[in-house]
């Protein structure tokens, strides 16, 4: 297994914030738009590195933004502290009001780190709002910190990702309106659970194929599918790109039909790409990229998650999917992606989880 070290959240010591009173309201904004607080001349500089990080393209299959990026003066900076997403970015010691700035909030000992030992990002997670991430970045150069930012492009990204992921987590979790008899049922018959909102159906079971689908919205212009697949008895050699397409391709073939049995599911040529993870603690392979129609008459972004449970030997692959020709998907594909990561096996649950369940078979 590959290390999972890049993919850490890294700490945020000895950094020292006056934040104010303790009752923080919750941040406000677009989920989707970071404020980069810079001086102008700065920003320019490193607003192309900025772009190439953060304003990565995505294709659902219409081109979209991961993040938006907008600057603001730090004269302006109190503006931005109810904001979801923030970084304030400078050179340090280049005389900028933003660089001038940076040396009252952090300390000494910061300071060298920065300096001397080749330190340059520092997040704060709830630091003037509930939910909020502020990430520090800077360097004693802009030459050196665009270097440090390409380098650490993936984890930088990260950040923010997380975060608002976690946003979206705690606005689509509901208990009132959980299907827990689904969940109870999915944990009975086969040693798992993921999250189920009310207007999801279990729409197939295939228990001979280790496979059930949930799908929400059916026979609409906006539906989105959820599946999970496992493989008894397998080896964690096959987590490979070939063998995710194979199975994914061959999973859908048979149960992702059109109403005609005209057509079929499978994995479009074009975006695909596949990387190693940190999926709830374990080593992933996550693939994203566009679905289509077999005969071409439609398609839609999908994200599949594959990896091998140790306690069970099985090798688990999640996958969401949007059918929604009519509109922008970045933000619907989010929401498969947060509900998939809401899987868990039987031996990941408490025993007061799974009790609680298993009386709402009884019921």
């Amino acid at each position: 297994m590959k290390s999972l070290l890049k993919y850490l959240l890294p700490a945020l010591a000895f950094i020292f914030f006056v934040s104010g009173c303790d009752a923080k309201k919750p941040a406000t904004g677009q989920e989707d738009l970071i404020y980069v607080v810079a001086d102008s001349l700065e920003f320019e500089q490193l607003e192309s590195t900025l772009l190439q990080i953060f304003g990565k393209v995505i294709y659902t299959p219409q081109p979209e933004n991961l993040f938006e990026l907008k600057r603001v003066s730090i004269n302006r900076i109190n503006e931005v502290k109810n904001k979801k997403n923030v970084i304030i970015m400078a050179p340090f010691g280049s005389g900028s009001m933003t660089s001038d700035y940076l040396t009252t909030i952090i300390d000494s000992t910061v300071q060298n780190m920065v300096l001397n030992e080749g330190e340059f990002v520092f997040n704060k997670r709830d630091l003037w709002a509930k939910d909020q991430l502020v990430m520090i970045l800077t360097a004693p150069s802009i030459d050196e910190l665009k270097m440090n930012m390409l380098q650490d492009h993936e984890n930088l990204l990260y950040q923010f990702q997380d975060i608002s992921n976690k946003r979206l987590f705690k606005s689509l979790y509901n208990p009132k309106y959980e299907q827990y008899d689904i969940e109870a049922k999915l944990l009975h018959n086969y040693g798992w659970i993921i999250y189920v909102q009310a207007d999801f159906l279990l729409a197939k079971e295939a228990a001979e194929e280790n496979f059930v689908w949930l799908r929400r919205a059916v026979n609409t212009d906006m539906e989105r599918w959820i599946f999970v697949h496992w493989i008894e008895n397998a080896s964690p050699e096959l987590l490979n790109n070939e063998f995710i397409y194979s199975e994914r391709n061959k999973m859908t073939e048979k149960f992702y039909r059109t109403t005609e049995d005209t057509a079929y599911v499978e994995i479009a040529d074009q975006y695909l790409d596949t990387k190693e993870v940190n999926f709830e603690g374990k080593y992933a392979l996550m693939t994203q990229g566009l679905w289509r129609f077999s005969d071409k008459s439609g398609g839609g972004p999908f994200v599949n998650y594959t990896f091998f449970d140790e306690n069970t030997h099985r090798i688990y692959m999640l996958d969401g999917s949007i059918y929604a020709p009519k509109y922008y998907k970045k933000k619907l594909i989010q929401q498969v992606d947060v509900t998939l990561h809401s899987f868990k096996t039987k031996d990941e649950l408490t025993q007061d989880k799974i009790d609680e369940l298993m009386d709402e078979l009884k019921n």
